[in-house]
């Protein structure tokens, strides 16, 4: 299924303002050559985000939202190489490059490389992220290379907290950057780093991995014919480096290569799955509990890789159908296994009228701001986190 037919549940009264980055508009951008690069490779400080891949060459490759390398950067410029995968401009994988926090560049590749020079503050030393926004079923995307034109780079330390977060296209903040409703998807508009995920792990001062797929689900992806959307379900490429249906890691498929869970052992792990579930349960009686199995499933998948984590199970702001049965589920495992180091939370039904909401009836940024207070909430209560 295209991503421009993914999940519509409500059309909005009130539009809020565009929040469109625009992407591809540059603070520094140039097309010049990369001679005398420093590889990836050989930059051992860099910090990978979420499950980042690094080849065999020393190119790191980005899939899933999220994913990218943090480095403290030392210097006067710092030229970064990019390059996508996508053919399709709509599919572009879209990236940003944060400079002490602040978003010095916002680019959509495609399968030319591409050159993004940096401004750097001499001898003060400056964290530079790279993010890549958009999500891993659109495109993929290469940081080829990395010139630091005599600077120098060290890693950025870990962080004291950890939090993984599966979930759909709530999570990967779909079309957060277009308030247009008549428009379909692109990545362009799309912005992780703006939905509840990102920015609970920011309130929360925690590394983050995000694994997340538009129109993905338990039982079932987004249908709108209420036949069950069988092939579009997260839980196969959980132990993958994500899924794309438009190119891939060079030679390789995320979907091909297994992650290793060692690399990154959450204290955290947030479930948020059940909106796209919902347009096929809600056309047959009984079927809510075949989400509830599954759910289960999920659980105990998520579990076995994860064996000290807290779960919190969440669901609500695009629709509250699946609420009952997400609770369902959580009670039925528990049961099953024993395990309660597990919490569920009911996140509100967005407000519209107050907070606007952009394409397909998506959560606005307004609306992520107000679910990540929640859900920070939620998680400090339930960790002893102050």
């Amino acid at each position: 299924m295209k991503l421009k037919r993914i999940l519509a549940v409500t059309a909005c009264t009130v539009l809020m303002l565009s929040l469109c980055v625009g992407c591809g508009k540059n603070k520094a951008d140039s097309s010049k050559g990369n001679d005398d690069v420093k590889k990836v490779e050989k930059l051992s400080d860099a910090k990978l985000l979420g499950r980042t891949y690094r080849s065999d060459d020393g190119s790191l490759w980005l899939g899933l939202s999220g994913t990218g390398a943090e480095f403290e950067f030392t210097g006067d410029k710092l030229s970064v190489v990019l390059k996508g995968s996508a053919a399709e401009a709509d599919n572009a994988a879209r990236v940003g490059i944060f400079v002490d926090a602040n978003r010095a560049s916002d680019v959509c590749l495609d399968a030319a490389e591409k050159t993004v020079d940096i401004s750097g503050k001499g001898s003060t030393p400056v964290t530079v992220r790279i993010v890549k926004l958009s999500e891993c079923l659109s495109s993929c995307c290469e940081i080829v290379s990395v010139d630091t034109h005599g600077g120098s780079i060290k890693k950025t330390d870990d962080k004291q907290r950890r939090i993984e977060f599966i979930g759909d296209s709530i999570t990967c903040g779909y079309g957060v950057d277009d308030a247009d409703l008549s428009h379909g998807f692109s990545t362009a508009t799309e912005d992780c780093t703006k939905s509840y995920a990102y920015k609970t792990a920011q309130l929360l001062d925690a590394d983050h991995s995000l694994v997340s797929f538009s129109g993905y689900g338990v039982v079932s992806g987004y249908t709108p014919t209420g036949d069950r959307a069988s092939d579009k379900l997260v839980m196969p490429y959980y132990d993958k480096y994500g899924f794309s249906e438009s190119g891939g890691f060079g030679t390789k498929k995320p979907s091909e290569i297994q992650w290793d869970f060692s690399r990154f052992k959450p204290d955290v792990i947030v479930v948020y799955l059940g909106t796209n579930d919902s347009s096929y349960t809600v056309y047959q009686q009984g079927r809510d509990k075949e989400y509830t199995a599954e759910y289960i499933g999920l659980l105990k998948t998520v579990r076995s890789k994860n064996p000290d984590a807290k779960i919190i199970c969440t669901l609500g702001t695009m629709g509250t159908l699946l609420v009952p049965a997400m609770h369902e589920a959580v009670s039925q495992y528990s049961a099953q296994t024993g395990d309660n180091n597990i919490a569920t939370l009911d996140l509100p039904l967005q407000d519209t009228q107050k907070d606007g909401c952009v394409i397909q009836s998506h959560p606005s940024a307004v609306t992520y701001d107000k679910a990540a207070s929640i859900l920070s909430d939620k998680i400090k209560s339930e960790m002893g986190w102050s």
